[in-house]
């Protein structure tokens, strides 16, 4: 009679998942999902550059306006290309509410993901979008007559682009807070309202309530920073803008990381 032993097996103790679990195929398949949404392409890619066009091309602007380090058409084609940036990255973040409903976040809890990690991803899938509509717009505003020196445009892009995280983060912030049929039907009155109050598509002026009320407001500081280097922007004014950029992205990340883990937990 033979008697076995029963084999006893060591187990490894799992390795620490590096980077909470940040995955560059993860981010590769989230931004071809994105580019494969033609609502969302619609919305970010087209709309922006007919609002230029419609705004920005009157031949008194390019003409008979010069203006800081162009003309006005330069001015406007800014102030667009951020806007545009704001809508991309905004739906971008927002698109998660469709994935709550399908119910990706029980999926989530099976993984790795921390928090952090995942609103990192979407911010950067949010953002690929954001830099698609700021070329668009630039290419468009460029062939319609906007001028300003190169430098001016490498430079207000790279900063509208940068400072647009904000909004992939606040899109993520709603979408987590919103149910996945109303969030975009809210988000774009909202975000009229904020370009509106933020200085984006009316100048502020320099008296009055209406310029310090829009200190506050969350895209006063990637207007201002945006337009600086072509319009010229006094110390104080730029640190405020700054400021307000820093405080609105940090309360729109702790934002979507909180929803995010109360999303999941309840899952």
């Amino acid at each position: 009679m033979t008697t076995t032993t029963p084999s006893t097996t060591t187990r490894t103790p799992a390795r620490a998942v590096a980077w909470g679990g940040f995955s560059p195929t993860f981010l590769r398949l989230e931004i071809r999902r994105l580019f494969r949404n033609k609502r969302t392409l619609i919305f970010t890619l087209v709309m922006p550059p007919v609002f230029f066009v419609i705004f920005g091309t009157q031949s008194d602007y390019r003409t008979n306006y010069p203006f800081a380090h162009g003309n006005v058409t330069g001015y406007i084609a800014i102030s667009m290309a951020v806007y545009g940036a704001m809508l991309a990255t905004t739906s971008g973040g927002a698109m998660v509410s469709v994935e709550r409903a399908q119910g990706w976040s029980r999926q989530l809890r099976l993984t790795p993901l921390k928090p952090v990690a995942y609103i990192v991803t979407k911010v950067l899938v949010a953002m690929t979008m954001g830099a698609a509509s700021i070329v668009v717009v630039f290419v468009v505003a460029k062939f319609f007559g906007a001028d300003m020196p190169i430098w001016v445009w490498i430079v207000s892009g790279l900063i509208g682009w940068i400072g647009s995280a904000v909004f992939a983060a606040f899109g993520l912030f709603m979408g987590y807070l919103l149910p996945s049929e109303n969030v975009m039907q809210i988000l774009g009155p909202v975000l009229a309202f904020l370009a509106l109050a933020g200085g984006l598509f009316v100048p502020l002026g320099d008296s009055g309530w209406f310029p310090m009320l829009a200190q506050f407001t969350p895209l006063y500081g990637l207007a201002t920073v945006s337009r600086a280097a072509f319009a010229g922007t006094e110390t104080g004014t730029l640190l405020i803008a700054v400021i307000n950029l820093v405080v609105w992205a940090t309360i729109f990340i702790a934002g979507a990381a909180i929803l995010f883990r109360r999303d999941t937990t309840r899952a």
